[in-house]
């Protein structure tokens, strides 16, 4: 397990090297959120600034590794929207055992994830209604395609950012974040958006006078489905990770841009009892099935967001705990 210094501490069971680790139990920080880029300037038609994300999964990173081996790949254990594809077990997994001479499983525990794991790169995007503007981002790979893939028009600032490390591949990063400026831009009520990859998702989501969404209606078609119960589900998650990202979600980071948010509780990911009914309708589709899940939570995100009004930054309502 990581060591909390920038090492590994090493046992005969997890629970010894949990013990050797001697790393202090994560806590929720009391720090308030911060948006680390500043808007460009610009008499904009819509605005959108974000700031740090836990992806969140439920399974931290593991690995193993026999001396002279191919490390298991940590997506074993759950792909984690993206946020396992650059995890750092599998490398340690193989250098361990060829180090020791013998297996090695690595494990990080969920302090480690929030620590080490990849978020999304905080944007500051400003467009005019034509769809052109500039699109502030913290440098990441892979990035910039991804913000042009939905809006082209924009010219892309990627920006170093004292942090945690930012991926390309968490879901719909980049583009979804283009996606949600656009359909304000536009001036959406019913936002329709068409992933890279080819799925198509419409979603409509009221809400109450104090901005609370109070129900999701999102249409996704993403040709003749594999399984349309599992396509449903899949959806369903898409969309509440969607309402979790643009109304509460964030986690709080020091002056040196260290994550200070460790515990799940702290990351103000909407719980089951505050989510409200999201209705899914899947179309009548034809063609090989392609990813619907990623353009359905783009969509929720938009018309979420576009049904609060707009605000400057997400998340836009910290706290949505019912009572």
């Amino acid at each position: 397990m990581p060591d909390g210094a920038g090492g590994w501490a090493v046992g005969e069971s997890l629970a010894e090297a949990r013990a050797a680790a001697g790393v202090p139990a994560g806590r929720r920080s009391g720090r308030p959120l911060t948006w680390p880029l500043e808007l460009p300037a610009g008499d904009w038609a819509a605005t959108l600034r974000t700031t740090w994300v836990e992806p969140g999964y439920l399974e931290p990173d593991a690995s193993w590794c026999v001396p002279g081996g191919e490390p298991v790949s940590a997506l074993a254990n759950g792909g984690a929207f993206g946020g396992k594809l650059s995890s750092v077990a599998p490398a340690a997994a193989r250098r361990l055992a060829d180090e020791s001479g013998r297996p090695v499983r690595v494990v990080l525990g969920r302090e480690d994830v929030v620590r080490m794991g990849a978020k999304r790169p905080p944007v500051a995007i400003g467009v005019l209604p034509d769809g052109s503007g500039v699109a502030r981002v913290a440098r990441t790979p892979g990035i910039a395609d991804a913000i042009r893939a939905a809006a082209p028009d924009l010219v892309i600032e990627e920006i170093d950012l004292a942090g945690p490390p930012t991926s390309a591949a968490l879901r719909a990063a980049g583009w979804a974040e283009a996606a949600l400026v656009l359909a304000a831009a536009r001036g959406d009520r019913q936002v329709t958006v068409r992933a890279p990859d080819g799925g198509e998702a419409t979603a409509t989501v009221d809400v109450a006078e104090d901005g609370r969404p109070v129900r999701v209606r999102v249409t996704v078609a993403c040709g003749d489905p594999l399984d349309a119960v599992v396509l449903r589900s899949y959806v369903v998650g898409a969309a509440h990770m969607a309402l979790g990202w643009v109304c509460s979600e964030g986690i709080a980071v020091d002056e040196e841009g260290r994550p200070e948010d460790l515990t799940i509780r702290s990351w103000g990911i909407l719980r089951a009892v505050d989510t409200p009914p999201i209705e899914v309708t899947i179309a009548d589709g034809g063609g090989p099935p392609v990813n619907g899940s990623d353009a359905a939570f783009a969509a929720v995100a938009a018309a979420t967001w576009v049904a609060q009004g707009r605000p400057p930054a997400l998340p836009t309502m910290r706290d949505l705990r019912r009572g």
